[in-house]
């Protein structure tokens, strides 16, 4: 099933997120402002996403990360879950 704005998916980290993640975190408390904080940030570590863009089979995403930030995920596309770099949809209950 595509994408559709606003819905709630699963996306996995892959090792470039996590880096990215924990580096802008990192930059930030150096120069003196703790902006950030949460759980380090691993690849493989799954959460939950919002929809912000659709395109094609495409999404980009905003992943609510475990702690005060948000990453953005641009042009990502379903995959397995746990899939690193790709989205799933939550399962049902």
């Amino acid at each position: 099933m595509p994408p559709t704005l606003g819905s709630t998916v699963l996306y996995t980290l892959t090792e470039q997120d996590a880096a990215n993640i924990n580096q802008r975190r990192t930059d930030l408390t150096i120069i003196g402002l703790r902006v950030f904080a949460g759980i380090e940030a691993e690849p493989g570590q799954t959460f939950p996403a919002t929809v912000t863009h659709v395109d094609g089979d495409a999404a980009n995403v905003q992943v609510a990360l475990d702690g005060t930030d948000v990453f953005w995920a641009p042009s990502r596309t379903e995959g397995e879950p746990g899939e690193q770099g790709h989205w799933v949809w939550p399962p049902t209950i």
